[in-house]
């Protein structure tokens, strides 16, 4: 074998699973098409960001990469503050309920993407293939072999598919998938305000959608805003002091006046999982397995914790010499995960059936649970805490424990 396992796909939860697996007597190999920035000008910041749970911020540490992600900046945050715009329903978050330093951080993508890299880059067992693509995948009873674009064939004990929503891997395996569109785009920008934000992410309920400020460094918030496919187009291509009238409008005064924006883009948002995370040499982490409305901004904890349980999954296996790519073993990793996952889908698909909508007896519902909830210590601490990922069925690095 060229290598043990082949990962197909080198972004956050690719390169994750990578150093996961750094270290190790396993030969790894991550083949991705693009080139990430390593560096870029400091008054620039990434349009895509993260909020990365305590969970997921374990598992960086564990593997070695969150101080690289420090080091270049990230946004910590003490409170959330969440409210209806159809009624006064509302709830707040505080990190010193529940004991904690903080809630979590906000990060840009590629502030996470390159501080991965620059740790995968340590590990003498791996391996980037980089720019390069895969042309076709075959497997056999005890090996994938793929062929790469410019003719090399690499063979592997294990097909990694941690390329994204609209996995290649995943079909080429014949894996289906259940879900549906949102008919809802999110329209993403880095905005300046006249008031700081605190350390607090806010986020406003509208029938279109919900519109969330994220805190980033410099008293910056990055903007996620869900609305209908036309008006998202309409929001990226209008002028900006009209898009900031328009945000002005939206969100209101509690950051005082929208002052300035950067660039801006806009992201279709949908529901879809794999109705199987595995097959015969083949398995699935991150996006390629499962996708979710950002309304609570999961998706990337959700990948991180399959790269880690599958990490902690293949090294058990292989230290008991078992065939790390064989169909019982993967099991584990999709058992472990799958129940986890489709959880948090179906809460986060109902959150937003339940929110994006101007029906006035689900508007009274949901004002009134948002209140009841906020009222309710206990209850309202344990949800933080599960959504922090300090409670649950957890990797060993998203504990904060060696593999």
């Amino acid at each position: 074998m060229d290598f043990d396992i082949l990962i197909v796909g080198g972004g956050m939860v690719g390169a994750t699973l990578a150093c996961a697996l750094g270290d190790t007597a396993l030969r790894i190999g991550v083949i991705e098409s693009a080139v990430a920035p390593m560096a870029w000008p400091e008054e620039e910041f990434d349009i895509r960001v993260s909020a990365i749970t305590r969970a997921t911020e374990r598992a960086f540490a564990g593997i070695g990469a969150w101080e690289g992600m420090v080091r270049r900046r990230v946004a910590p945050y003490s409170h959330m503050h969440v409210w209806d715009a159809t009624g006064s329903g509302s709830i707040d978050f505080d990190n010193a309920d529940i004991g904690e330093a903080n809630l979590g951080h906000i990060i840009e993508n590629r502030v996470i993407l390159a501080a991965l890299l620059e740790r995968m880059a340590e590990f003498g067992n791996v391996e980037l293939l980089c720019p390069t693509r895969v042309a076709s995948l075959v497997r056999h009873a005890d090996s994938a072999v793929l062929t790469l674009e410019d003719g090399r064939q690499l063979s592997a004990r294990l097909v990694v598919g941690a390329d994204g929503a609209n996995s290649w891997v995943r079909e080429q395996a014949g894996i289906t998938t259940t879900g549906w569109p949102y008919e809802q785009t999110a329209v993403v920008a880095t905005i300046k305000t006249s008031k700081h934000h605190r350390d607090t992410c806010w986020q406003r309920f509208m029938p279109s959608g919900p519109l969330a400020f994220l805190p980033l460094p410099q008293g910056l918030s990055s903007i996620v805003w869900s609305t209908s496919p036309e008006r998202a187009v309409e929001l990226v291509e209008m002028p900006e002091s009209q898009f900031l009238d328009e945000l002005q409008q939206a969100f209101g005064d509690t950051l005082g006046r929208m002052e300035s924006t950067g660039p801006r883009g806009g992201f279709p948002l949908l529901l879809r999982h794999a109705n199987s995370y595995c097959a015969e040499r083949l398995v699935l982490v991150g996006n390629a397995a499962h996708a979710i409305h950002p309304l609570a901004g999961l998706g990337l904890n959700l990948g991180v914790s399959d790269a880690a349980a599958l990490a902690e999954v293949l090294l058990e296996a292989h230290a008991k010499r078992q065939d790390i790519g064989e169909l019982g073993v993967l099991r584990r990793y999709e058992r472990w995960r799958k129940a986890d996952n489709v959880a948090v889908m179906a809460a986060m698909d109902g959150f937003k059936r339940l929110f994006s909508n101007d029906n006035t007896p689900l508007s009274l519902l949901r004002n009134l649970g948002l209140s009841l909830a906020d009222h309710a210590g206990p209850v309202k601490n344990m949800m933080i805490r599960r959504a922090m990922g300090l409670s649950g069925d957890l990797p060993r690095l998203s504990r904060g424990l060696p593999l």
